[in-house]
């Protein structure tokens, strides 16, 4: 066991804490689209100059600076929307510093293995806990001068923190590098200036409790009826009272509608966004508001009557049920899906997979054991070297993404979901599990064992089994034992107790006997004191 990492214990997920429902807005005019185009560009301007100024104040913004960007943007719209740009730019800026601080980690990483490997001689191999050396003289001196390059990468990072810079760009880093390749992305330049004019605007409001329907500035009534309280240059664009705009389409919230209109009822705080999706022409509304944290399970609870094991890879959710013994029941499964495409489409796809394995997991009362994965310092380059595929495989697997449906499709259908460590769950479950759980009608691949290894993980039993005795020793002359008996039971490395009774075919010694032992019927068993006797012989005439 020297030189494994300690595993860490399994926990209960706790459950979100907050929802999201979003609708489309339908039969817009023309003109609500034009108001809402206008509105969101000023308010966008406003958030661009909002957060050019936060990232200019750096780490010495405090309550005094804050309230001085607020008192600005107040003058060109209101102290509402400028409550909302200042949050939203201080948000996406604390998002900035948090992407910052990974990559430095990255780059750490990344001088760290390349070192190593170029400390090692030529054509040394991989150990077990350290890299190998490089193949060729080449291929040393390409990565002597990488380690350069990344070294200068990571001076640079560290000083950038240090002073409190980041880089941010509103609308997206890659939509604007899509700007030099239009080509390639298939896209006109017209059809690029929509996409970046709609992911800079600003149409998103805050709610506040105690006003009317939760929200002053862009409000909902219960019927669907949406109105935006326009900024002070636009109020001449108003077509109801108190410079507000009221737009023509209705929303009707399919999911949690009651939860929504309960809560505007009660004038709750609820907060909106409007955005347009350029690609299908629409315009869509979401509400999003907080729900009161729920305790999560105790883990003992979430054990009671068994857990599902679930193992993610590229195209597909392995899982394997598992009693609370933790003995596999039935059959594996497998839930496809498919992460090629849009961000929209695999997003979906994980959505579908997720929805058949929780119906599975409620249907017979389960929990669901899933692994706590976090690829972030694990698809570097430096640390997989040529393996390009499995860098690539990685990198497209949505660790997070799954993490957050999971959690919150599973609440919504009250299933629980316990964490464990991902350590050596594949490499075990292969060892110990897949070919025990193998027969002549059904093949079990490593990620059905992992499945496994990641359900008894949960369960608090140890992963890898018991090497089996020689044929000759199994019995309980050898005090042969299974792996299901836990560390705290009594009695596990003894021999098994003699139990009386009709199956093994004896009594107790110590049972009253019921009737005397009948005499032997053989010489060697006749008792020591008969005597024998020598009669003459017969007397004959």
């Amino acid at each position: 066991m020297d030189g494994l990492r300690e595993v860490a214990v399994p926990f209960v997920v706790p459950g979100p804490s907050g929802v999201a429902v979003r609708d489309r807005l339908k039969e817009l005019t023309a003109a609500d689209e034009r108001v809402l185009r206008l509105v969101g560009d000023h308010l966008g301007s406003l958030a661009s100059r909002d957060l050019r100024a936060r990232c200019a104040a750096g780490l010495d913004h405090d309550g005094q600076a804050w309230a001085e960007r607020k008192r600005v943007v107040t003058g060109e719209s209101s102290s509402r929307w400028a409550g909302s740009i200042t949050k939203a730019t201080h948000d996406q800026w604390g998002l900035a510093r948090r992407a910052q601080l990974g990559h430095i980690q990255g780059l750490e990483a990344g001088v760290r293995t390349v070192a190593c490997r170029l400390s090692q001689p030529l054509g040394e191999k991989a150990g077990r806990h350290a890299p190998g050396g490089y193949c060729s003289r080449r291929e040393w001196h390409a990565k002597s001068r990488r380690l350069r390059v990344l070294q200068d990468r990571l001076e640079a990072a560290r000083a950038d923190r240090q002073a409190g810079v980041v880089r941010v760009v509103r609308g997206g880093k890659q939509l604007l590098n899509t700007r030099h390749h239009l080509d390639a992305a298939g896209l006109s330049e017209a059809g690029w200036r929509a996409r970046w004019e709609a992911g800079r605007r600003f149409l998103k409001a805050d709610g506040e409790s105690g006003k009317r329907y939760g929200n002053e500035t862009i409000r909902v009534t219960p019927e669907g009826e949406v109105s935006i309280k326009l900024p002070v240059p636009l109020v001449h664009l108003a077509n109801a009272p108190h410079g507000r705009y009221v737009l023509t389409a209705r929303v009707r919230f399919a999911h949690r509608g009651e939860q929504w209109r309960d809560r505007i009822t009660a004038n709750r705080a609820v907060a909106y966004r409007i955005h347009e999706d350029v690609l299908r022409g629409r315009w869509y509304l979401t509400a999003s508001w907080t729900i009161p944290p729920v305790p999560p399970v105790p883990l003992a609870a979430a054990r009671t009557k068994g857990l599902i094991g679930i193992d993610t890879n590229a195209d597909h959710f392995a899982a394997w049920r598992l009693d609370q013994h933790g003995n596999p029941v039935g059959a594996p499964l497998r839930f496809g899906y498919d992460l090629s495409g849009t961000a929209a489409h695999r997003d979906a796809q994980i959505r579908h997979a997720l929805i058949r394995l929780l119906h599975f997991a409620k249907r017979h009362r389960l929990a669901v054991a899933v692994e706590d994965l976090d690829f972030a310092a694990e698809k570097t380059r430096e640390k997989h070297g040529r393996h390009k595929r499995f860098r690539k495989l990685i990198s497209g697997m949505p660790t997070a993404r799954l993490r957050a449906r999971l959690v919150s499709m599973a609440a919504e259908l009250g299933i629980c979901v316990v964490a464990v460590d991902p350590a050596y769950t594949s490499k075990w479950g292969a060892q110990h599990w897949r070919k025990p759980l193998a027969s002549s009608k059904r093949a079990t691949t490593r990620h059905d064992a992992a499945a496994v290894a990641i359900a008894r993980r949960a369960l608090g039993h140890p992963i890898r089994r018991r090497t089996a005795p020689p044929r000759d020793d199994r019995s309980d002359r050898r005090g042969h034992r299974t792996t299901q008996a836990g560390h705290g039971s009594r009695g596990r490395e003894e021999t098994r107790p003699r139990i009386p009774g009709p199956r093994t075919g004896c009594v107790s010694p110590d049972a009253e006997r019921k009737r005397a032992t009948s005499a032997s019927k053989t010489v060697r068993d006749a008792p020591d004191a008969q005597a024998w006797v020598h009669n003459s012989l017969p007397l004959t005439e």
